[in-house]
């Protein structure tokens, strides 16, 4: 399951259904400019903003994922388990990308209290 693959076909279910990158933004409460960099892959899609756009697309989330019935059968009898492992691997990957992006915020904060603590006893 890439992530290319499941923008791509949010992009053609929007598509069928008439809708634009405005009416998406709208629904999500965001800014057509983010809801774009959200189908141009420049930001990531979180599984609770992949949920909210299977809604307004009122699409199945497992279309979305291309978890088709034979994907089930080929790896697991018992469907729910085999969404759940991967919408939880899914929320994983995201959930480590938003600890290095916290990270990175820290560093960047602490290098900057650096530099005013610099610009501070050099200007008294």
């Amino acid at each position: 399951m890439e992530m290319t693959n499941i923008i791509e076909r949010i992009t053609q279910y929007r598509t069928k259904k008439g809708y634009t990158y405005e009416n998406m933004a709208d629904e999500l409460d965001i800014t057509p400019a983010a809801y774009r960099k959200i189908e141009t892959g420049e930001t990531k899609l979180s599984v609770e903003r992949l949920f909210r756009i299977a809604n307004i697309l009122e699409t199945p989330i497992n279309e979305l994922l291309d978890l088709g019935e034979n994907k089930y059968i080929q790896n697991n009898y018992n469907s729910d388990n085999v969404i759940s492992q991967k919408i939880e691997n899914f929320y994983q990957e995201n959930k480590e990308i938003t600890e290095q992006l916290i990270k990175a915020k820290d560093q960047l904060i602490e290098a900057l209290q650096t530099e005013i603590d610099f610009l501070k006893d050099n200007l008294s």
